[in-house]
């Protein structure tokens, strides 16, 4: 999909609805009627892009299936599972809407939420998020590591990231436009949105509990997307490091002098090689710990610096139509090119 292809769409349709889809078979179909329910209701043309990440269940032969039936539904097939934050990443970049509406598919991002946001979107604001008031249906553990990965964001990044608020959002055409030209591959999306600026505000909602299927992030994939967010967008860990290190250093020549002046004046000296060890191993293990800090910074240029394609679209469906138009558009400019020799030749 590249920008006239999207341009052909673009001046049909006003909202772009995006849906990452990851092994969600259980889901579907209670999630494809509620979003034909909301595409009836919305006041202007829209269309439905789902995005599969590499599924290995069945989910993408179904979507094949429902896009086949439905002309406003759009298919797009990642060669292997790239991850959330690419997924989505994917569908913007062919999204053709005015507004764009990014959602998860597990519906506690209910879709009827979406005519909240696009009031407040009328209203003047560029990007409205959808805020979370209660979360149903989720364990203590759950709650807790959230509660701390956006308190987390919240100290250590240099942008504005609102507590409690996920990637389910909708976002005007010039803040999309905007977010097409960040290029980094490590994404943090919400982090993008927050750095980006323009006028923003919030629409509250009580996140119900998942309709169906697992939780695609668990802990240890919330504590990577955590990492990435900080990376990305904050020094204050090599700034942590720093200090750390010269506060350690100054202990240590403390702990110099305490050594010297016992031996100077004999008193308190313990034979044996106990502390010493204690010391090193901890010295050791707070370098070791810095340098992994400051590796996570150097991986982050290195993946920067290859130049990969983000993602890989396996195949698209749903937009045959587009494609048909955007060959009509080459060929008429071509036409028009070469008539245009042929006067002034």
């Amino acid at each position: 999909m590249n920008a006239s292809s999207t341009g052909v769409r673009a001046t049909q349709l006003r909202y772009s609805l995006v849906i990452p889809i990851f092994n969600e078979e259980a889901v579907l179909p209670l999630l494809i009627r509620r979003i034909v329910a909301l595409l009836d209701v919305l006041d202007a043309p829209a269309e439905a892009i789902f995005v599969d990440d590499g599924s290995t269940d069945t989910s993408v032969i179904y979507l094949r299936g429902m896009v086949a039936e439905e002309p406003r539904f759009r298919l797009i097939e990642l060669s292997r599972n790239f991850g959330h934050q690419i997924a989505i990443t994917a569908g913007m970049d062919a999204a053709a809407g005015e507004a764009v509406v990014v959602m998860d598919a597990d519906l506690q991002d209910p879709p009827e939420v979406v005519l909240q946001l696009v009031e407040k979107w009328k209203e003047g604001y560029e990007i409205v998020y959808a805020r979370r008031m209660r979360r149903e249906g989720e364990t203590w553990f759950k709650r807790l590591t959230a509660s701390i990965f956006y308190r987390l964001m919240e100290k250590m990044t240099s942008v504005d990231i609102p507590r409690d608020v996920g990637d389910f959002r909708l976002i005007g055409r010039k803040a999309l436009d905007t977010f097409k030209q960040m290029p980094e591959r490590n994404r943090f999306v919400r982090g993008m949105f927050g750095w980006m600026g323009f006028k923003q505000t919030a629409v509250s909602f009580e996140r119900p509990a998942r309709a169906a299927g697992e939780t695609k992030y668990p802990f240890w994939k919330m504590l990577r997307l955590a990492v990435h967010g900080v990376i990305g967008f904050s020094e204050k860990p090599l700034r942590m490091a720093l200090w750390a290190g010269l506060a350690i250093s100054g202990v240590a020549a403390l702990l110099g002098l305490f050594a010297v002046a016992s031996w100077a004046f004999s008193f308190g000296v313990v034979q044996g090689w106990t502390s010493t060890v204690v010391i090193v191993s901890f010295l050791s293990g707070i370098n070791l710990f810095m340098t992994g800090i400051v590796g996570l910074y150097v991986g982050g240029i290195h993946s920067e610096i290859k130049r990969r394609p983000l993602y890989v679209i396996d195949r698209l469906t749903g937009f045959e139509d587009v494609l048909r138009a955007e060959v009509d558009n080459r060929n008429t400019e071509a036409t028009l090119s070469a008539s245009r020799d042929r006067r002034f030749g």
